[in-house]
């Protein structure tokens, strides 16, 4: 054995020693502890954005009981996805996470798509939550100054935006340290900010929605079907869009396998972050979303302002309680933006590292504390770019509903969630072929991953789905401003990435890199 490799063998921390034995050197600083881990994914979840921002896709497309049984229902399949996950990031915590375990059990080109998806997905999540962080802070101001410069304005919005992306990216390049320190905060406000806004609610209206309104009462505001809430139309169509509110919310949680790299006692820390993330969002999301549904005092005018939440606490509330809740909610959002920011610049810094995006060598490049600047500053630009049409003004049945927003949403849901399906088929392909980590499901993923695997196919094509008659191009009401283009988005990027696999990158990608050789950290 050449001299040195029992040095370096005897040099190395365990979870040095484990990121060597997967093929990489220590680039990025391991300073996050295991609650660090798991707050990072507890903020992207973020009960005090996805239950706010998307409200209205649960209530226009199934109404209060498809608000209240869905979820629950919804975030058990969702839990048997993290812990299918949870098994993965335990035997391979890289910053790859998802793209690297596909390539690992599937070969380069599950890899390579994976990857994709995986970014893709990243990159929606952050402008979806970026631009309700913006629309929230906008209705907060409105709320306390009556005169905000004359009433809404989508032009005003999408310059808010702007400005949240470029502090989150900002806070993403300067500061590992302040960004580990923010997500422990984040925590504590989600933890504390959702009981307040919970205790407000019951405490302070004048009446609440009785167990028939909020358990029993259905909505179909989208004009499919013509409003009917009964029938295999509204079942089988219908209703289903309802739950990409739990889906949307309860997701990002992969964040705790892209900052794999930078934990202590990753293969532990990492995998109970993702599946502790998800269940306690899950009961505390859903004891929030009761929360909305019974404080509602007029239905008919929660649905006339397009199945906005703050039109609950306008109902509900004095300006001044209205006002608190929105403030509260804002925060969480735009914690949630920063923590949106570190798991989308890692997935490219990651994937870049393998040479996987032209342009590669620009955006693994870090900075001297240790930070992916390129990446970050990628990733923001991009997300800006693919929310431009938020500034077409889109009204149904009267009212103004962000349909652009709940494209994004569905974007990001589409392709973190095939991405997570990639991995999980191979491993479940292995059966007990696979070597575990630390964490490990044991022969319980016989039935956790189709399970699984069945949950995700079905979001996906939901996802897909037109969410107005004026999306769908047969209607005579048909306009492109109404159209859901998630599937032309994520279509046309899985063309181009066929395209581009065939002619340049299955002649030289092979799959994840080796920065170390494995035989040297075992030595």
């Amino acid at each position: 054995m050449p001299e040195g490799h029992d040095t370096l063998a005897e040099d190395l921390s365990d979870d040095e020693a484990h990121l060597a034995r997967l093929g990489y050197t220590q680039e990025l600083h391991r300073s996050w502890s295991g609650f660090s881990n798991f707050a990072i994914s507890f903020s992207i979840i973020s009960i005090l954005s996805g239950c706010f921002t998307s409200f209205g896709l649960g209530w226009n497309n199934g109404g209060p009981a498809a608000i209240a049984w869905g979820w629950p229902i919804v975030s058990i399949f969702i839990l048997l996805i993290g812990f299918c996950m949870a098994e993965l990031v335990s035997a391979y915590p890289t910053s790859g996470g998802i793209y690297w375990w596909a390539a690992k059990l599937g070969g380069a080109k599950a890899g390579f798509y994976t990857g994709w998806l995986n970014l893709i997905g990243l990159i929606a999540i952050l402008a979806s939550v970026a631009y309700g962080a913006a629309t929230f802070l906008d209705l907060t101001i409105g709320t306390f100054s009556q005169s905000w410069l004359d009433g809404y304005s989508l032009t005003r919005v999408f310059v808010i935006f702007l400005i949240i992306l470029a502090c989150a990216a900002l806070i993403n390049i300067f500061s590992g340290h302040l960004l580990s320190m923010i997500n422990n905060i984040s925590v504590w406000w989600h933890v504390f900010g959702a009981a307040a806004v919970i205790l407000i609610l019951f405490l302070l209206p004048d009446q609440h929605a009785s167990f028939s309104d909020v358990f029993a009462k259905t909505i179909n505001n989208s004009g499919i079907f013509d409003g009917k809430t009964s029938g295999f139309g509204f079942v089988l169509f219908v209703l289903p869009i309802s739950a990409i509110l739990t889906q949307y919310t309860i997701t990002g949680y992969d964040a705790s396998a892209h900052l794999s790299e930078e934990t202590k006692g990753a293969a532990n820390a990492a995998a109970q972050g993702i599946w502790r993330s998800i269940a306690y969002s899950a009961v505390g999301g859903w004891v929030l979303l009761l929360s909305f549904l019974f404080a509602v005092q007029d239905a008919d005018g929660v649905s006339k302002s397009g199945g906005a939440v703050a039109t609950i606490f306008t109902q509900a509330l004095t300006s001044k309680w209205a006002g608190v809740v929105l403030i509260i909610s804002t925060a969480g959002q735009l914690f949630c933006t920063a923590a949106c920011q570190t798991s989308a610049s890692r997935m490219m810094f990651a994937f870049s590292r393998d040479g996987a995006v032209p342009g590669h060598k620009l955006w693994s490049r870090v900075r001297s504390n240790g930070m992916p600047a390129n990446a970050v500053v990628a990733t923001a630009t991009i997300a800006a770019i693919i929310t431009l049409p938020a500034l077409v003004s889109v009204d149904i049945n009267g009212a103004p509903v962000p349909v652009a927003f709940y494209a994004v949403v569905s974007i990001g849901v589409v392709g973190l969630y095939l991405c997570f399906a990639v991995p999980i088929y191979y491993r479940w392909k292995a059966g007990d072929s696979f070597e575990a980590g630390s964490w490990t499901l044991g022969a319980k993923y016989k039935w956790i991953a189709p399970l699984a695997l069945i949950e995700i196919a079905l979001t996906s094509l939901v996802a897909m789905f037109p969410t107005s008659l004026g999306g769908m191009p047969w209607d005579p009401s048909f306009e492109w401003k109404y159209v859901n283009y998630t599937p032309l988005l994520v279509g046309g990027a899985l063309i181009l990435l066929y395209a581009y696999w065939h002619a340049s990158v299955k002649k030289w990608f092979t799959g994840p890199i080796k920065q170390v050789d494995a035989a040297a950290v075992d030595a």
